[in-house]
């Protein structure tokens, strides 16, 4: 038997009070010996007269636990652990664990950590500047590369509008990361249903639920799920979507849904403007999966600063309770938007995380990110962007900058 490579994916567990808990877990397989030997090493036996023990790979996990988010830092403490216990090396799996534990992360803004395991190793955190923008490495290119940009933002409205979604994959890290990207995509909404990237077997029945969810299951039981009549499945690695005919997915609004369906189609296949050109230029690199990453967000940020422009001036602070009130006048703000037949909007602004929106980015005294400067100072270039292609993309890639400035946790593990 041949061994396995080592694996590495993340599961994320929800507790009690909604607080987040992120599992990074890496399997490796050890050599155990088969005393009952196989059926290929049979012929030999008999030739030698002797029974060879056959050797066999037991699956070992090491799984760290935590409620910060970083999975990079995560994977190079774990891979370190594995090597050093893998090669035998002359340091204390005990001292290791122990120096991970004892490190102090620091807060967010920006600030850095140097730390080691204490096997010779440098590991370098660096907090976020604004912890309210996601962190997405580079999944959100990885899920347009994987199902293309229609079927995304097919996921994306639905997501919206409180539909469920499932994914399914044979890979548990895809499973992480589409929906890591998909929750990211709604931002500066945040998902208030339930979020479960790997479903355990033992919990199939959760998809039964009536409420909405994002969740991954692993491709050994697609058959299962292709049974469900009111849930959006994904196929990451066919890269295809099933949308069931009982759901009525509501769209984007024109001309939001061909803006930024041009936008995309500009940012992912750059190419595509000059694919007629009879003596095209050169073809130039293409961009840095991270920043092509910050890029497609960019872009669903505009999409926001537009869905979402004048929402202030329908806030109402009501004062009749011991705790002030801030109430949202959806009518209002629907009529001066021209959009009170929408149905998608409408239900956008009476869904979940509208609400939560609203209570945390309704007060007038708060810390503000990139979204706030968006919608108060940028709406208009925005929409004069869209009808110069050039200055669109410059604009989409200074907000790009600002998001891949805004992280940029970095490890460097050596022995």
């Amino acid at each position: 038997l041949e061994r396995k490579p080592p694996t590495f994916f993340v599961v994320v567990l929800t507790d009690i009070d909604s607080e987040r808990h992120y599992c990074s877990c890496l399997t490796f397989y050890e050599a155990e010996i088969n005393l009952q030997g196989t059926r290929e090493t049979e012929g030999e036996e008999e030739e030698s007269g002797l029974i060879q023990p056959a050797e066999v790979f037991a699956p070992k996990s090491l799984v760290l636990v935590s409620r910060l988010d970083y999975p990079e830092i995560f994977r190079a403490c774990l891979g370190l652990i594995y090597t050093v216990y893998v090669d035998n090396l002359s340091v204390s799996l005990e001292c290791l664990i122990a120096n991970l534990c004892s490190c102090l992360v620091p807060a967010a803004g920006g600030s850095q950590k140097l730390f080691s395991l204490g096997a010779g190793d440098r590991q370098l955190i660096q907090t976020p500047i604004h912890d309210s923008l996601p962190v997405t490495g580079t999944s959100v290119s990885l899920l347009f590369q994987q199902l293309g940009i229609q079927n995304v933002l097919s996921l994306f409205c639905a997501v919206l509008t409180e539909n469920k979604v499932l994914f399914h994959s044979a890979s548990f890290q895809r499973l992480s990361d589409a929906c890591r990207a998909l929750e990211a995509l709604m931002f500066p909404l945040k998902y208030s249903y339930p979020y479960i990237p790997i479903l355990p077997a033992q919990l199939l029945e959760v998809l039964s639920s009536p409420t909405p969810f994002i969740i991954g299951v692993h491709s050994v039981f697609h058959t299962d799920v292709h049974e469900l009549l009111d849930v959006i499945i994904a196929d990451l690695d066919g890269g295809t979507i099933k949308i069931p005919e009982c759901i009525h997915l509501s769209q984007l609004p024109e001309p939001l849904l061909h803006q930024t369906q041009s936008a995309l189609s500009l940012v992912l296949h750059p190419d595509l403007e000059t694919a007629d050109y009879a003596f095209p230029p050169p073809r130039t690199a293409l961009s840095h999966s991270k920043m092509l990453d910050k890029e497609v967000r960019a872009i669903f940020l505009r999409l926001f600063a537009q869905l979402f422009q004048g929402y202030r001036s329908c806030l109402q602070l009501i004062r009749i309770h011991s705790e002030p009130v801030i109430h949202f006048h959806k009518a209002a703000f629907l009529g001066q938007r021209g959009l009170i037949e929408n149905d998608f909007l409408t239900k956008v602004l009476n869904g979940m995380a509208f609400a939560g929106f609203v209570s945390e980015r309704g007060p007038p005294y708060r810390a503000c990110d990139l979204f706030d400067e968006l919608v108060a100072f940028e709406v208009e270039r925005i929409k004069a962007d869209e009808r110069n292609p050039p200055k669109m993309i410059k604009h989409v890639r200074e907000l790009a900058e600002h998001l891949y400035k805004n992280v940029s946790i970095l490890y460097n593990a050596s022995l």
